[in-house]
């Protein structure tokens, strides 16, 4: 199958689908890649907490922070709550902050990811992923203001009020009256830019050797699988990966290493159309667009 028609039957089967997005994936030792709408920007939601590692692990490779260093944190005082992590401790702790790095990338935890953005502001992160050579992903936010969208304010009962809007208003420019769907307002980059970000980590780059061999980790620690992993984790590939939620948005990044030595970059952005919270087959949809293109790419 041509790649033009195989580009044509997977826009129509995301239509079908009420997804729109962007994908890309790219073979990181040849560099061909194929994609749909890679360079559409989105809210990136929790991918930001692939930036903010790297920006906390170049800090603590140049000595400013020290990985053993425990912060104390307190539930009362909490405000990026979410549905696992330091949001449910019930008593004050202290966490190291290689310890929060786990928590905020391999589980997502937004409260120890805003701990560590008290360490590194966003602006801060953005100067120093931008002196790393990384563009294309904008940091502007803290995941305090993930957890304060229209969503939260009708809660569970009305959340579909909550995804109609979220569907229905935005703009042409990707703008939006909900300010952490506007990419002009919220973190925000495309499919591109961040396979951009994961060619950084797993090829020679810019980024330091040990800043980026601890990314792998992390990200290969991952432990929300149910979106991309069934379609490229097995006996013979690892998965390595970070996902992102938020309203419609579904978005997942990750590298595919096979054991014959082939790797893949892939990034998947979406937003729903289906005013629906839990939406288990627009998951399993990004999942076979993504390995589609990927299984073009190689041959198969």
């Amino acid at each position: 199958m041509s790649a033009e028609r195989l580009l044509r039957e997977l826009r129509a089967e995301l239509d079908d689908a009420g997804l729109h997005g962007s994908f890309l994936v790219r073979d990181l030792d040849s560099g061909q890649e194929l994609g749909i709408e890679p360079d559409l920007e989105f809210s990136i939601a929790s991918l930001v907490k692939v930036p903010l590692a790297i920006a906390t692990l170049e800090r603590i490779r140049r000595g400013e922070l020290d990985g053993a260093t425990r912060i104390l944190v307190r539930p009362d005082a909490i405000t990026a709550p979410g549905p696992f992590g330091l949001s449910r401790f019930r008593h004050p702790t202290r966490i190291a902050v290689d310890d929060l790095l786990y928590l905020s990338t391999c589980v997502s935890d937004n409260a120890a990811a805003d701990t560590l953005f008290g360490l590194t502001p966003p602006a801060e992160v953005a100067r120093l992923v931008a002196g790393l050579g990384l563009r294309g992903i904008t940091v502007r936010r803290t995941l305090r203001d993930l957890s304060r969208t229209v969503a939260e304010l009708l809660g569970p009962a009305d959340a579909h009020l909550a995804h109609s809007l979220a569907i229905g208003a935005g703009t042409a420019g990707r703008g939006h009256p909900v300010p952490q769907l506007d990419v002009s307002r919220a973190n925000s980059g495309s499919a591109r830019a961040c396979v951009e970000l994961l060619q950084a980590l797993w090829t020679p780059s810019s980024i330091p050797s040990e800043v980026a061999g601890r990314m792998r980790e992390l990200l290969g620690d991952n432990v929300l699988r149910q979106r991309l992993a069934p379609d490229f984790s097995s006996d013979s590939s690892t998965w390595s990966s970070k996902t992102g939620t938020l309203i419609n948005l579904r978005h997942e990044i990750g590298v595919v290493e096979h054991a014959d030595g082939q790797r893949f970059a892939v990034a998947a952005l979406t937003e729903s159309r289906v005013p629906a919270i839990h939406q288990p087959e627009a998951e399993a949809l990004m999942g076979r667009v993504a390995r589609r293109l990927r299984d073009h790419l190689r041959g198969g």
